[in-house]
């Protein structure tokens, strides 16, 4: 089995820092309706985006988001391959459709792709990707 969440240290300060310029106004100016809002988006997208998680067993990789409302599943029998790419800086992170399809990315540029039976492509950002390939390989094989 396999599992690894990477914590998204440069988004997670990025909307902190923004937290803290919006207070900071906030309480300078007084509270707006729309300065309230902002604040509860953002801590929203800091709770949903502060880390992405990927986990293997026999059957499926699963990776998610945070606390995990927002995922996504593989059966393993539908991967195809899967390959150690590096993403564009400019790809960004977060939820992104990139030119090799959709990517689910919290930290860093490093990701693998997997190709799967529909011809689709899914990039997972990570830290660590020979892992992460090493662990779909056996979960393939059965041997997670």
């Amino acid at each position: 089995m396999y599992r690894h969440t990477q914590f998204g240290t440069l988004t997670v300060a990025s909307v902190v820092a923004a937290i803290a310029v919006l207070v900071w106004i906030a309480m300078s100016t007084g509270w707006h309706p729309a300065s309230i809002l902002v604040l509860v988006i953002l801590v929203i997208l800091l709770t949903l985006f502060c880390s992405l998680t990927v986990t293997i067993d026999r059957r499926e990789l699963r990776c998610f988001f945070g606390p995990g409302l927002i995922r996504r599943r593989f059966a393993l029998a539908d991967i195809v391959a899967a390959v150690a790419v590096r993403n564009r800086w400019y790809y960004g992170w977060g939820i992104r459709l990139t030119p090799s399809g959709w990517m689910f990315n919290v930290s860093g540029l490093d990701a693998v792709e997997l190709e799967l039976v529909s011809g689709n492509r899914f990039r997972i950002g990570t830290d660590e990707p020979g892992k992460l390939i090493r662990a779909i390989k056996q979960g393939k094989a059965g041997s997670v």
